[in-house]
Formats: C-alpha cells, structure tokens, sequence
C-alpha cells in the first residue's frame, strides 16, 4: 500500500508543479508516462500525431519530437510482406488502409499497458465514437481478435463478438474461405517456409 500512496503523492506534486508551469501541462500533447506506472503494470496514456501505419495493427505517433511505436492490444491484422522469405497475407494492404483512413496524421490519446519485446506500446486506440480503433479493425473484418496462446492477449471481451458479426457478413478477410490466422502464419510461413 505505501509504494501505491508514494505513486499518488509523486502524481499529485506533478501535477502541482504543471498547474505552476514548472512542468509540461499533462493536457497538452505530451507524452503522459508515469515510469511508476509502467513498473507496477498500470496502463498509461500517450498523445501524439500518427505519422506512420505501417500495417493493419502498428503505427507511430510522434510524441515531442520522439517516434514511438503503437501495437494495438488486442488484435492481430494480416501480415504485410516484410522479406523474400517473409511474404505478406491475403488483405494485409486492405487492413493497412482502413487504419490509415481512421488514424493517419491525427493527434490522437492512446490508452496503453506496456511495452513488448520489440520496445511498442501496446495500447487501445479510442476515437471520437465511443469505439476504439482496435474494435473498428475487428469490424470491418480488417484484424482477428487476437486468440493466440489461448486468448493471453485478449484485453476486449467485445472482439470475439465483433469478429464473429464480420464472419457472418463475409467482410474483409471473411470473403476468403478459410483466412489463416496472422500467428500461424508467422510460425508456418516465416518460420517453417511452409507457405
């Protein structure tokens, strides 16, 4: 309890000193990242212009003059080629587009939960509809909800919902088939050849 009143009181003197204009005003577009609550596992928020999507579930926001790279928790969209030996997937410029006609070149405020191994935020993306753009993603049958490793990704109880309602309508990856699923295509085609 006493680390968790530290991180309040250190919270409270900062914003103290913001209102005074000894510290960057948290409203404005700054990066808002409390290194406490990134240690104790609590989400924090980032506020920056998209100045990349580089596919269906990454971009980067530019945050004072710093790139920083978003992966959107909970989703998986398919994979853009990234290699010869890595080739792309059915749909992956389709995805690519719709997040770009829904983020790109906005300021927007990302609600993270950490980083992971590739040093991304992984973050929700919440827009002006009361949706985010993880759950337009799903929508749109742009990304999977992300069931890898049984579902240890999921942070959306809503996406499996919205996954199975672009399933029923055959919309984006739902007109093929049987799409495969952008984790078993890094394992079977990157990693196995097996394309």
């Amino acid at each position: 309890m006493g680390r968790r009143w530290a991180q309040l009181l250190l919270a409270a003197v900062a914003l103290v000193l913001a209102a005074l204009g000894w510290l960057p005003n948290p409203g404005s577009n700054t990066q808002v990242q409390a290194s406490a609550a990134a240690e104790d596992g609590a989400s924090f928020k980032l506020t920056g212009r998209v100045v990349r999507v580089a596919d269906g579930d990454t971009f980067t926001m530019l945050i004072n003059g710093k790139q920083e790279r978003i992966r959107m928790s909970s989703i998986d969209a398919p994979e853009v080629t990234k290699d010869r030996e890595r080739p792309g997937q059915p749909m992956a410029q389709a995805s690519r587009d719709a997040l770009t006609r829904l983020i790109s070149g906005k300021t927007i405020s990302v609600q993270c939960f950490e980083q992971d191994r590739y040093e991304r935020n992984i973050c929700d993306v919440p827009l002006d509809d009361g949706m985010t753009a993880n759950q337009k993603q799903v929508q749109a049958g742009m990304a999977w909800a992300n069931m890898e490793k049984r579902g240890k990704f999921m942070r959306d109880s809503k996406l499996p919902d919205l996954e199975q309602q672009a399933r029923g309508k055959r919309l984006g990856i739902w007109q093929e088939g049987k799409p495969v699923q952008p984790w078993v295509w890094r394992y079977q085609c990157w990693q196995k050849q097996q394309c």
